[in-house]
């Protein structure tokens, strides 16, 4: 299956879950059941936003984007975390007003219930969506998929309290405990802006990656007829890009050294899935020059 149908999938899921988390809230008048609600109304938006992304980055290159639109997954991550943040102050004015004005709840069990439904059906969704991610290297879907179990530890939070409230008739820790919840979905939402910061700014292959590429280039290497330098990587979403420099003797001809050179590239994207690799032809007794970031100043 697909990237695009898991977040179609989280969609559906959101809608079902709100239904379930606002009938919840309506027959009780919880306010940490209403900042469940909340939250999965941002879950529909960050659905929806993420499966634009992902249908966005599957597009091939063309003549405005010639290195692919990968990078599209990483606006899906900014834009999720912007609308949690924005509920997290939305459920933080309503839990200082309900502690300023308690109400009784009415109906616990049944909002408790549904809470209960709705958690399990995000779990779900939750641990398929990110076994799915890791396997596509989807920043978008892993977003998504980050979201919704944080939705489920706040579901479990939610029903947690109600639970307490029942047990002591202590109408103060609903209005608690929706600040909890608050500052649950706060701190993921500024993980998911630092990540699709992270991603904007080309960062390099992880370690595991860079060691692997290493060990490639240490398989072809020669004292005195291969040398690789200048290794440089970024990551675009789920694609990863390598560039370097092979030296070699200028008694090569360019047949024999274009054919090593695939021999390398072939190796490396073996190496290392999802990477592109593109490797510079240089003499042995020749460095390229490269444009430091001083030299601009």
């Amino acid at each position: 299956m697909k990237a695009s149908a898991y977040l179609k999938l989280s969609v559906a899921t959101a809608v079902v879950t709100i239904v379930l988390k606002t009938a919840a809230w309506w027959w009780t008048g919880s306010v940490s059941l209403a900042a469940d609600a909340l939250e999965s109304l941002v879950n529909l938006a960050g659905a929806v936003f993420a499966l634009a992304m992902v249908t966005l980055a599957a597009q091939p290159p063309d003549a405005e984007h010639p290195y692919g639109h990968h990078k599209a997954e990483y606006f899906s991550s900014g834009f999720e975390g912007i609308l949690i943040i924005a509920a997290a102050l939305g459920i933080f004015w309503g839990a200082f007003d309900r502690w300023r004005h308690p109400e009784p709840l009415t109906a616990v069990g049944l909002g408790v219930a549904l809470a209960v439904v709705s958690s399990a059906l995000n779990g779900v969704m939750a641990w398929a969506m990110l076994r799915k991610a890791r396997e596509v290297r989807s920043v978008a879907l892993e977003g998504d998929a980050r979201h919704l179990i944080t939705d489920v530890w706040t579901s479990a939070g939610v029903v947690a309290g109600l639970l307490g409230v029942m047990a002591t008739g202590w109408q103060w820790l609903d209005p608690l405990l929706a600040g909890i919840v608050a500052l649950n979905i706060l701190r993921e939402g500024v993980h998911l802006m630092r990540e699709s910061t992270r991603g904007l700014m080309d960062e390099a292959l992880d370690a595991d990656s860079l060691a692997q590429v290493q060990a490639v280039l240490e398989g072809f290497r020669h004292p005195h007829a291969i040398r690789f330098d200048h290794v440089v990587s970024r990551v675009a979403g789920q694609r990863r890009f390598i560039d370097l420099h092979m030296h070699m003797p200028a008694s090569w001809t360019l047949g024999r050294a274009a054919a090593l050179r695939v021999d390398v590239e072939q190796a490396l994207m073996s190496a290392v899935p999802g990477l592109r690799a593109s490797i510079q032809l240089l003499p042995m007794d020749v460095e390229a020059h490269t444009l430091d970031v001083e030299d601009l100043i």
